[in-house]
């Protein structure tokens, strides 16, 4: 699929737009907890400090919209690769909502284990059309696996 010059500069600031609205909506599910709720938790020693998870989820973010603007450009038929990407965007724009508005975090910790899958997922089937959006999409991959391990760590240590 090849998009004209104008149609892929508005792709990608579509997927920006789409992504940070992700993240908007995972802000606003998260700002009460973690002042009130948050701060209460056991939590493992390996847990950043809280100044950095904003500057993280942003570069993740641009990253992911950068990713699949790149599987948009380079994919002879970009539904299907594509339609994994909106998997996983969704799956990320629940776990907010089910871990920190909730407090739920046993369904928390099930809705972030089906997002690592999904992204997975998204790397092995991007790798065969973009190696750059699959390499884009690690960093992700890396940063949830954190934050899998310490939402298991918050639902087996705060019962």
């Amino acid at each position: 699929m090849k998009l004209s010059r104008p149609a892929s500069i508005g792709s990608l600031v579509g997927l920006l737009v789409l992504c940070f609205a992700v993240a908007a909506t995972g802000a606003a599910a998260t700002s009460e907890a973690v002042r009130s709720w948050y701060p209460t938790l056991d939590k493992p020693p390996w847990t950043p400090p809280n100044w950095a998870f904003g500057p993280i989820w942003t570069v993740l973010y641009a990253s992911m919209a950068v990713a699949a603007w790149e599987v948009l450009r380079k994919a002879e038929a970009p539904a299907r690769p594509l339609a994994l990407f909106g998997v996983q965007l969704l799956l990320n724009a629940a776990w907010s909502p089910v871990f920190f508005a909730a407090q739920l975090t046993g369904p928390g910790l099930a809705v972030i284990g089906a997002l690592w899958l999904a992204i997975a997922a998204c790397i092995a089937a991007w790798w065969p059309i973009s190696r750059l959006a699959s390499a884009l999409m690690v960093p992700y991959l890396v940063w949830v696996s954190i934050a899998t391990s310490l939402n298991a760590w918050i639902w087996w240590f705060n019962p």
